[in-house]
């Protein structure tokens, strides 16, 4: 393991198993490869995203890496110690929050939780209260005269700031957090957004976030493994991963769709008759179709495309060239869209 890497992973595997109802009685035994051998490093000091679609094993990898769950093979590292070995060596040098809501009382204020928690952790007297007033300064929570409210008072923003906070209590060496900014408004994800990127760049921490969230990733990561159905199938900086289709451009339609046609179908006949993965999302009351396609059939496909939605009735609005995105390399990548 490099003396800079503070995450080692290696080979890891995960399975799961279920059973499917097969009749009134009968059930058939399943096994759901959840992680398939996947491998990454993750330096000191650097926020490293995991991203991918839900379902995709980014969770199960960060519980692996928590101590919480054993992988059926493979080894994960964490600042040298390993996680199945030497598990009690890994839970003192890291954090995790894997929910931002969960694990509070609710009848304790901000401050009286992280005193309790820290007492867990075998913290106290004036040296656990200075610890928690620099957490509580630290993400922002005092600023916000949120400290002293009740926790059941809290907004969501608040409570995923309390999550980080817990997880630092222990002045921890490497974050682990399980998407962080799910659910909260654009003010409150931003925010918490520049907090991890100063923890890892002004502070010296390592933070391993997953996320879905592709702009999210794009502007908060120095480096991103993107894992689908267990796999990792691409790791660079995003800079680098956006040069892979550089050479392409990013076709985006905006359109209104009639009642009751739904948008995957369009997407399918659009895939069947260019041969190209394209993604649509909802917006403005109508919605948005991305194609990362070559310059030179740019025309052509534009043309196809226009065509087929006219033929589905749909009201196109807009019709615009861009650079390609990180979640035009992730469809390009995966050869999946979101339908």
């Amino acid at each position: 393991m490099s003396r800079e890497s503070a995450i080692l992973v290696r080979d890891l595997v995960k399975n799961y198993t279920t059973y499917l109802r097969k009749g009134l009685f009968k059930r058939e035994k399943k096994i759901v490869k959840a992680l398939k051998g996947i491998s990454f490093t993750v330096n000191k000091g650097e926020v490293f995203g995991l991203l991918g679609p839900n379902g995709a094993g980014k969770t199960t990898t960060v519980k692996i890496l928590s101590t919480l769950l054993l992988p059926d093979g493979g080894e994960a590292k964490i600042l040298g110690y390993d996680v199945v070995k030497e598990a009690a060596k890994v839970r003192k040098v890291i954090g995790v929050s894997l929910t931002v809501e969960k694990g509070f009382f609710w009848k304790l204020t901000g401050r009286e939780n992280l005193i309790y928690f820290g007492m867990l952790y075998g913290m106290g007297g004036p040296f656990l209260k200075r610890r928690v007033e620099e957490i509580l300064d630290l993400v922002g929570l005092n600023q916000l005269g949120a400290t002293d409210k009740l926790y059941e008072e809290y907004s969501l923003g608040m409570k995923a700031r309390l999550s980080i906070a817990r997880a630092l209590i222990t002045d921890p060496e490497v974050l682990i957090l399980d998407e962080p900014t799910l659910g909260l408004d654009p003010p409150s994800a931003r925010t918490l957004r520049e907090l991890l990127v100063k923890i890892a760049h002004e502070k010296g921490k390592t933070v391993l976030v997953t996320t879905h969230n592709m702009f999210e990733a794009e502007i908060m990561c120095d480096r991103i493994a993107i894992i689908n159905e267990g796999k990792i199938i691409a790791l660079d900086t995003v800079e680098n991963l956006k040069r892979s289709v550089a050479n392409n451009v990013a076709l985006e339609i905006f359109a209104f769709l009639p009642a009751n046609v739904p948008v995957k179908s369009i997407i399918e006949t659009i895939k069947g008759k260019t041969g190209i993965v394209s993604d649509a999302f909802a917006e403005n009351g109508g919605f948005r179709i991305k194609l990362v396609i070559p310059p030179a059939e740019s025309d052509e496909i534009t043309s196809k495309v226009l065509k087929i939605l006219h033929e589905y009735k749909c009201s196109v609005k807009k019709v615009e060239v861009k650079e390609p995105s990180l979640e035009d390399v992730f469809i390009q990548l995966t050869g999946k869209s979101g339908f």
